[in-house]
């Protein structure tokens, strides 16, 4: 379940973290994304945040949060494209489309899960 403190909208679904270089490697490829996967960066960067959507089979809902779990970013990556946010991300999470209509997001939410 993800939750964003700042509006109380909550998105049910099956949450799970990529906490591991091959876990964060992989993300979504291959798969048609039915639950959202939480990235946990081993530092806050642009850089190191940035995604590609190379061999996904749909577009997907992507939200950067910072170290305190506030949105610094969001967009919607479609196959075969990459992504690098506008601020340092310690946290990716990637999900289904509509995730982000769901939680409401806007620039500054804390997102909690």
């Amino acid at each position: 379940m993800l939750r964003n403190v700042t509006k109380g909208k909550i998105w049910k679904g099956e949450v799970k973290f990529a906490d591991t270089f091959v876990k964060r490697f992989l993300g979504l490829m291959f798969r048609k994304p039915k639950y959202a996967l939480i990235f946990i960066l081993p530092t806050e960067t642009r850089i190191n945040a940035s995604i590609h959507g190379f061999f996904m089979r749909e577009s997907i809902d992507v939200i950067f949060l910072n170290s305190s779990k506030a949105v610094v970013d969001f967009t919607v990556l479609k196959p075969w494209r990459i992504y690098i946010p506008k601020s340092p991300s310690k946290y990716v999470i990637e999900g289904p489309r509509g995730l982000k209509e769901d939680l409401d997001i806007q620039i500054g939410d804390i997102i909690e899960w």
